[in-house]
């Protein structure tokens, strides 16, 4: 009971120390979210190393981090249209079947290229070694590309995650969480967790295809990465490793569905800190202010 008691003053007393962060991202918007988090932290004291390849389109030079590059076979001009093309097809209002066509080419595509990449950053022998001998605290990287989560296996370094989602619901898999495809919706359904039994049927019928559509993104990953550790390992079992899940998301502007503790959400970490709305006339000429009370009517 004694411990029980003495345990929070104990930890208000224990130094608090800064920790040496691995930072291996995923390129487009995704960087964009991650880049406001570094700063933060890098303002807490944490020493921040950043490994990105060499045709970065996004990822830039910062005084918050050390910016290390590695080379890669794939032009900068390609990965930057690549990346643009997936923009523009989330607001396609094409049929079903051609979005899902559409989609899975794009993810094929896309899985090859950051396959690609993540290949020459594991056999390089100079940046593994640099990895092994810096004594990394943890590793802070975006799931959708397991290329920092093979790393951090490798050198057993826990691992953060930063995302919105995996495709197929791999995360929910990987952490090992409920996912009741009847009434948990799926990707490309549109669907809420309210459902009619036939929209339920529709969902379940998606569920089936997931492992068809994602062994097609992920099958590269999972080979290269089965061949880097030496043992079979897929996306849910590869994912299985992190340590913290930091979510991008929130109950209020999504479905509700089953989460593990070690799943964290963060979906406001992107709303700045705007100024007030400044106040404004009530619709008053000049002249009729002058005559009315004077008072404002914030928007």
């Amino acid at each position: 009971m004694l411990r029980a008691l003495l345990l929070p003053f104990l930890c208000l007393l224990s130094p608090v120390s800064a920790g040496k962060l691995l930072v291996i991202p995923m390129e487009g918007s995704h960087w964009l979210s991650m880049k406001e988090v570094l700063a933060e932290l890098s303002k807490r004291g944490h020493e921040i190393v950043v490994l990105a390849p060499d045709n970065k389109v996004y990822i830039g030079s910062s005084d918050v981090y050390d910016l290390k590059t590695y080379p890669v076979p794939i032009k900068k001009e390609e990965m930057e249209a690549q990346i643009r093309s997936f923009g523009k097809s989330r607001f396609s209002e094409e049929p079903f079947l051609v979005r899902f066509w559409n989609t899975l080419k794009h993810l094929q595509k896309s899985g090859a290229l950051f396959e690609a990449a993540c290949r020459s950053l594991l056999y390089n022998k100079e940046m593994m070694k640099y990895i092994q001998d810096s004594k990394f605290d943890a590793v802070f990287t975006d799931p959708f590309n397991p290329c920092g989560q093979i790393i951090a296996v490798q050198f057993s370094i826990p691992s953060v995650y930063f995302m919105r989602g995996v495709p197929c619901n791999i995360d929910i898999q990987a952490a090992q969480a409920p996912d009741p495809p009847s009434y948990v919706p799926r990707m490309f359904s549109l669907q809420t967790d309210h459902m009619t039994f036939s929209q339920r049927v529709k969902n379940f019928l998606l569920f089936l295809t997931e492992s068809f559509s994602c062994n097609i993104a992920f099958s590269p990953f999972e080979e290269l990465a089965s061949e880097f550790l030496q043992r079979p390992m897929t996306m849910a079992q590869l994912l299985s490793h992190g340590s913290v899940w930091l979510k991008r998301t929130d109950f209020a502007f999504d479905y509700p569905m089953p989460v593990m503790p070690n799943m964290v959400f963060i979906g406001g970490i992107n709303c700045g800190h705007k100024k007030a709305l400044s106040e404004v006339s009530d619709g008053l000429g000049e002249g009729e202010q002058g005559k009315s009370s004077g008072s404002h009517t914030p928007v």
